[in-house]
């Protein structure tokens, strides 16, 4: 029977490792880590990779000091990025790592494994069979749950305790729904930020990347398809994702958003017709204020210099505002509250208070929980 390249060397990587594994002679494209540790050599393999943030970074540094190394798992590694000056680009031609445009050329039997970490583009059939293994891809997160580009934001965002990491085989035209080749979960710090989380995921994922790689065959003869069950979806975050509602979020909700997004886009709220955004979140206070507990309502606190907010379950607090121009809280209410108060009257409710922008809760639920009940 014949065999075209492709098969051929998958076939010749997968019978090293087998016989390996059984303690026989390995072929000379097989390299061990040292001739005084037991166990089998590892495979070497010829990567190309895909990305393009800081994310992604950390598994490419990792590819790279494993191609510097005697470990003999990294034989070659190219790069693939996207055009401008992204960090993924920004390492490549630092470490002198050949940089290929997007999409790749001239590729075919050049490579044996493809890596897609955080790169948001689709890869099509043509493409992924040019890998004889495949294309990999690390996502942050306990695969089903957070499909799409944005899951670390919405780990933080809906209050998760656990996540993960997962190492998918790349489907043609689809993005996150390949099967599983390794997963690893990890526990969210109370009150950590998007960022702060993003970090440690992009270290845990760049390992579990190389425990995927060193056995790989073995990895790809015990896939697993992601479950039906528990499938959600985690788009891009926007302006439209920081709008309070103060009548339907709680303290923890506004503080898991803030948390989640802050850092990037300010939450808003309406305040007498125009939008405020809301700086320098302090939390959830406390206040014996029985002026007025409807949601939405927002005094001053001089003890603190805050400005708190009634919501759905309590009072949250903010330093700083956005009107016009950067405003503390103090500034805010001698310039604009305590005028309101003075002249408001039973006619003009809203006035004195924070508004919720309307439609804001169904276009949020319609964006982040579709196809969860999948």
């Amino acid at each position: 029977m014949w065999m075209d390249r492709k098969t051929d060397r998958v076939l010749l990587k997968t019978l090293n490792y087998v016989l390996n594994v059984l303690k026989f002679s390995p072929s000379p494209s097989v390299r061990t880590q040292s001739t005084c540790k037991p166990g089998p050599p590892r495979l070497s393999w010829r990567l190309l990779f895909f990305g393009t943030d800081q994310f992604a970074v950390e598994s490419l540094k990792l590819l790279n000091l494993c191609r510097h190394s005697n470990e003999g798992i990294v034989e070659k590694l190219e790069v693939v990025t996207l055009p401008g000056d992204l960090p993924v680009k920004r390492f490549a031609q630092q470490n002198q790592l050949a940089l290929h445009s997007w999409p790749p050329h001239n590729v075919e039997g050049q490579f044996d494994v493809g890596v897609v970490v955080s790169f948001g583009r689709l890869l099509h059939c043509g493409l992924i069979d040019k890998f004889p293994f495949g294309i990999l891809n690390v996502h942050p997160s306990l695969l089903p749950r957070w499909r799409g580009p944005a899951p670390v934001f919405h780990t933080v965002m809906h209050g998760d305790t656990v996540t993960g990491v997962t190492v998918i085989q790349i489907r043609p035209n689809k993005f996150d729904v390949g099967p599983i080749l390794n997963q690893e979960i990890h526990q969210v710090p109370k009150n950590c930020t998007a960022e702060d989380l993003g970090a440690a995921l992009a270290i845990k994922g760049a390992h579990l990347l190389l425990d995927t790689l060193m056995k790989l065959p073995e990895k790809i003869a015990n896939k697993r398809e992601q479950e039906l069950k528990g499938v959600t979806f985690a788009p891009k975050i926007n302006t439209s994702m920081s709008w309070i509602n103060w009548e339907e979020q709680t303290c923890d909700q506004i503080a898991c958003l803030c948390r989640a997004i802050g850092s990037r886009i300010p939450l808003r709220t309406m305040w007498m017709g125009k939008t405020l955004k809301l700086l320098d979140f302090v939390g959830k206070c406390y206040t014996s204020d029985e002026r007025n507990q409807k949601p939405g309502s927002v005094y001053y606190d001089k003890d603190s210099n805050t400005l708190s907010v009634c919501c759905k379950d309590g009072w949250v607090a903010f330093r700083t505002v956005l009107l016009n121009k950067r405003l503390t809280a103090a500034d805010f209410h001698n310039g604009y509250l305590n005028q309101t108060v003075k002249t408001n009257t039973s006619s003009k409710p809203a006035e004195g208070q924070f508004v919720s922008r309307k439609g804001r809760t169904e276009e949020l639920q319609t964006n982040t929980w579709r196809g969860q009940k999948n």
